[in-house]
């Protein structure tokens, strides 16, 4: 399934190879109206907590700490219902995380993208 799962900017071009397009911020992206966003969801229940998307502050060298916590969060109640929609949006199709985040590769979706692609 790995192959299925993807992630990129949400500001990039779109593509219909792309499968189920997820955008997994919990904070709408700047400049993109939402008219215009081609989404089939928002899952900002998926999304790291604030408290911890504040504390890690898109910094490379918290990042594996920062993957740590938030694999924990997807486990506790206020996640538990949206990670489960993920991994059956996952299980039936292709999918693509986006997000707004510049560094992709430090991102939540990258995390997510690992996550569902080890079940």
């Amino acid at each position: 399934m790995a192959e299925q799962i993807t992630y990129r900017r949400v500001y990039e071009e779109t593509s219909p190879k792309e499968g189920k397009r997820v955008l997994v911020d919990r904070v709408w992206p700047r400049g993109v109206r939402k008219d215009e966003a081609n989404l089939d969801e928002w899952l900002r229940d998926v999304a790291p907590s604030t408290d911890l998307r504040r504390w890690y502050g898109h910094e490379p060298s918290r990042f594996a700490e920062f993957r740590r916590r938030y694999l924990s969060e997807l486990k506790d109640a206020g996640h538990r219902q949206a990670a489960e929609h993920l991994r059956d949006l996952a299980a039936h199709d292709k999918l693509t995380l986006l997000t707004a985040t510049k560094d992709v590769d430090h991102s939540e979706a990258a995390v997510l993208a690992e996550w569902l692609a080890e079940i």
